[in-house]
Parts: structure tokens; sequence; C-alpha cells
């Protein structure tokens, strides 16, 4: 589940750098700003799971300004964290380990993954993904043993380039302390992230900042009723903050001294597989919707390759199968026949006159090229090529239609791009096919025609007349010569030898057997020509194009991986089985 989500993360970020093709780019930075903390969520469960649970994390979140840094040092009692009065001082997670050895912390660089831990001197603006861990130099009353972390604000313009850490320290927080001021409380970007945070369901404390003595009552009802529309859990505590004037630091109401320490008490790490779970749960849907609109429209191609390639198959039955002068391959297989049916006595003569005939033919024979004479004769493969250019012909004009229809137009546009650049590609390829399959063939043929042999050998009648005619010259030059690849099949069609041995069979006693030979001769080639290359080839080429399209500009998640994703997702009850 994490690789998936790592790709999907992927995938929105590749898609959003085209932004001048996103409909809506904010939605996409939403889903991605999700998909980082699922992923950090789900890399704190292989924490627990791998027995590498951290100490209690505190983070201290808020939006610009809130006075998040003087808070985390009122809670430490010291100067540690960094503040300033210029927005946007902290732009990287600051943990402070209040009584925890950073022994304790050894699985929290697995945790952040590619962000670098680094001393808090060696943190700059130039580079965002760091964070840094210290020790609490200060002796502090108000905190359990834990790792305070100071969070970036995450409203400022400039918090798209260090959100990031944001989002991770939060999703690592066994518990959350949101600051915020009466100027800042009701901003959106406050409430956003604390829907966010709701399938983790951590402790929760409102600090509410900056305050003027009488003034808590009107702001923490309207608190109340911002959160009741935001999340469904119970309303936290709020503890109001004033200012000292004489340190310019918020003062902690000494009723509120053990209040984290019971939020800590309230963490329940053996419920993070069902929360893990709820929060993936929650947004899937959304986050997939792009993904099966991608797979709609890769439906939709499947269908439209289905029902050219039925065309295709349709065509050739007609133009070719059952063609009355075009089918030449029964003619071939009956030319068969007539080498096997050799007077044993005159084989030397015929062999004599085999010989001079055959000679250019044979000459190519010794180059390897006899059976690649036979295939560029064959009436079979021109039609075979005519009806592949023609179904891709088609392809493009369906394209075109759907690229103008406006649902997905973008991507059957550049599907059809990519349709008239590979075009030749395929082509070639289902040519070779083509002569490949024809050359196989042959055997089949060669088959059909020892299968009559041997009916004719019950017939023994049917069997001279047979041979009386093939001793004739012409049936010997014809049989031999398109056996050797000197003619086509189709010239057989008017060949008096070969008339004669066809009017034969048809009236012999073998008749009725002969067409049900011819018969099954035509749906073995039926089903050859469909599975070797309208399927094999054509169809097999024509569907891996939606894979060729750029992932800068489309997701290309496959069904497979997203039912294998989904699978993971619902077969566990209790939480999800990580890959």
């Amino acid at each position: 589940m994490l690789e998936f989500i790592q790709l999907l993360k992927q995938r929105y970020q590749d898609v959003l750098s085209q932004q001048n093709q996103i409909p809506a780019p904010h939605l996409y930075q939403q889903r991605i700003d999700q998909l980082i903390f699922a992923e950090a969520f789900i890399r704190k469960g292989q924490l627990l799971a791998a027995n590498l649970k951290p100490p209690l994390q505190i983070a201290v979140v808020g939006p610009t300004q809130a006075g998040k840094s003087s808070l985390v040092n009122v809670l430490l009692n010291s100067t540690a964290a960094g503040v300033s009065p210029l927005a946007g001082y902290t732009v990287h997670p600051q943990g402070f380990c209040q009584g925890v050895s950073f022994a304790e912390c050894s699985g929290l660089q697995r945790y952040f993954g590619g962000f670098q831990c680094v001393a808090p001197h060696d943190l700059t603006k130039q580079r965002h993904d760091c964070y840094s861990l210290t020790e609490n130099p200060g002796n502090s009353t108000l905190l359990p043993d834990c790792v305070l972390w100071d969070t970036p604000d995450f409203d400022s313009i400039d918090s798209a380039t260090y959100r990031e850490g944001v989002i991770r320290a939060v999703a690592l927080a066994d518990v959350v302390i949101l600051v915020v001021s009466k100027e800042k409380y009701a901003d959106q970007s406050v409430w956003d992230m604390m829907a966010m945070l709701e399938p983790l369901h951590q402790p929760t404390l409102i600090c509410l900042n900056k305050l003027a003595e009488g003034s808590e009552t009107l702001l923490v009802q309207s608190l109340k009723e911002k959160w009741q529309h935001t999340r469904s859990d119970a309303f936290p505590d709020v503890v109001p903050l004033y200012y000292q004037k004489p340190a310019g630091l918020p003062l902690w109401p000494e009723a509120d001294k053990r209040l984290l320490a019971r939020l800590a008490g309230r963490v329940n790490a053996k419920k993070q597989p069902r929360f893990e779970q709820q929060l993936l749960q929650k947004y899937w849907p959304e986050w997939l919707q792009p993904v099966h609109e991608e797979h709609q429209a890769l439906t939709e191609w499947q269908a439209l390759i289905e029902r050219v390639i039925t065309q295709a198959l349709a065509s050739y039955q007609r133009d070719f199968l059952n063609h009355p002068h075009h089918y030449e391959t029964f003619q071939q297989a009956l030319a068969e026949l007539l080498i096997l049916l050799e007077i044993p006595g005159l084989a030397g003569v015929l062999a004599g006159a085999r010989k001079a005939l055959t000679w250019p033919v044979r000459q190519l024979m010794k180059l390897g090229r006899k059976r690649l004479h036979i295939t560029d004769s064959s009436q079979e493969t021109i039609l075979l090529s005519q009806i592949a250019e023609h179904t891709l012909i088609q392809l493009a004009d369906h394209v075109l239609d759907k690229s103008e229809q406006g649902k997905q137009a973008l991507w059957w546009k550049e599907l059809g791009s990519l349709l008239r650049r590979q075009r030749p590609d395929i082509l070639q390829h289902f040519q070779g096919a083509a002569k490949t399959y024809h050359l196989s063939f042959q055997q089949d043929i060669e088959q059909t025609a020892h299968r009559l042999y041997h009916k004719l050998q019950e017939q023994p009648m049917v069997l001279n007349s047979l041979r009386a005619t093939r001793v004739t010259a012409d049936a010997a030059v014809i049989a031999l010569t398109l056996h050797t690849g000197g003619i086509g099949a189709h010239d057989l069609v008017i060949a008096p030898a070969m008339l004669t041995v066809t009017s034969l069979l048809a009236e012999s006693a073998i008749g009725s057997y002969m067409h049900k030979v011819e018969a099954q001769l035509k749906q073995q080639q039926l089903n050859a020509v469909k599975q070797a290359l309208f399927i094999g080839s054509l169809s097999t080429l024509l569907l891996g194009l939606p894979g060729q399209l750029s992932t800068r500009t489309y997701f290309n998640i496959s069904p497979a991986q997203l039912y294998t994703a989904q699978q993971q997702l619902t077969e566990k009850r209790h939480g999800l089985r990580l890959l």
C-alpha cells in the first residue's frame, strides 16, 4: 500500500507540473497534501509494527504569526525555539527532546525518509528537506516525557515550498496542539488542516493565543461552532493564553498544568492500523477520480479496438475465405494432393520434367527464399495488409471523434497523435506477422492434403481415376511449379487439371467429406489469422498504446495496479496489510 500511495503522489505531482492542462490545480495540490499525509502516517505505522516505537510525539501547529514558537518555549521552559516578529521564520520541523534521549528517537530518521536530520544552526531556507532534533536545555513542568515539535505555518504564500515538512511532523504526532490567535482562528486553512487530521484520532488541544482579558468566552464559542462544522468528534479543551508583558510570552494557566499529561494518557498505539484504514478510506474515492476517468477512457479504447477487429475479421471472411475467386488455400491443399497421387512407375519421368520446369525456382530455394516467394505471391497476405491499413484509418477516425467530444478529450487527442506516429511500425509488424503466419500455415495445408489422400485410399476406384488425371503434363507442371514456388495458388482456379481433379472429388463418394475438410480448413485458417494477426499483433500493439502516454501528463496507473491496492485496503478488516 505504501508503494501505491507513493506512486499516486508522484503521478499527481507530475501531472500538476503541467498546470496549463489541469482544470482545477488547487484540488490536485490538496490531494498531494493528503497523499503525503497518508504516506507519513503509514510510515509511522511501520515504526510501530517493527517495534521501533518512538517516544511520545507532540506537535504544535497553526497558521502564520499565531505564536507557535513562543508557545513551544513556554512549554519547554527555555528559549530553544527561535522566534521572530516576521512571518515564515520557522520553515523546518524542529523537535525538542524533553526527558528522552536521542537513542530513543533512532527510528525517526526511518520515518522521515528522504528528509535529513541536521543541527538547528545548519537549517537553511535554501533546503526544505531537513529537520532538527535537539535536547531541551530547560526543565519543563508542563510536558510529559516526549519530543515536542515546533512546525512551520501552513497558510502563508511561501508555505507551499516547505509544507511537506509540516505534514510529516503532524502525521507523526500522538498529540496535537493547535495554536490560533483571535485574528486567525476562522481562517479556512486552519480548518482544512483540522479536517485532514480527523481520521488520525489524535488527542487535540486548542490554544487560543494573544487574548485580551474577557474576550475568550465569545471566541471559544465561535471555535466550537467551527469545530462542529468541520469534524464529527468531540470539541477539545481550549487553553486561553494571555501575554506576560515583561517576558513577552504567553502565560500558561496554572489550572491546566497537567493537561498535556492527561492527553498523553489517551494515546492508544494499538489502534494505529485501524486509523490508517479509516484515513485511506476517507480519501480513496477522491484520490482515484482521475485514475478512474482514465480507466473509463481506456475501457472505451478497448471496446473500440474490439469493434474494429471484429469488422476486420468479417472483411477477411467475406473477401477471402468466402470469396469464390480469391480463396486459394484449399487449392493449395489439392495441389499437395496431386503430389501424393504420383504413380510409382512414372515418378522418374515426372521428376525429370519437374527438374527442367522448376530450375529457376530451385535456385531461389538454394538461397532460402522458397517460402518467402510463396508468401509474397499470396493473395491472402496482400488482402490482409489492405485490411490492416483500413482498420487503422477507421480507428483514427473514431479517436478523432472522441477527442472532439469533451470528456477526456486531451487523453484521446494525444492517443490519436501517438497512433499516427506508430502507424508505420504497427503495419510493418503486422505484415511480418502475416508472412510468418502464412509460412506456418503450410503445415495445416499439407495435413489437409494427407487427410484427403488417406480418405481416397478407402476408395480405390476414385483414387485410380485421380491418378490417371495426375499423369497429364498439365497437372504435373502446375502441381510441381506451385509446390516449388513457381506460380501463385490463385492461378490454379483456371488450370484444367485442377478443374478436373476438383470435379472428380466433388462428384465422387468422398465429395461430402471433401466439403467438410474444406470447411474445417477455413475455420482453422480463420482461427489462426484471428489469433496470430488480429489479436497477437494488431490488437496487442493497439492496446499497448495508452501505456506509452507520458506520465508527466497522465496517471497511467493500470487497472491491475489499482485492483491490487484496493485488495490491500479491503481484505484485512482491522487494518492494512502493508506491501
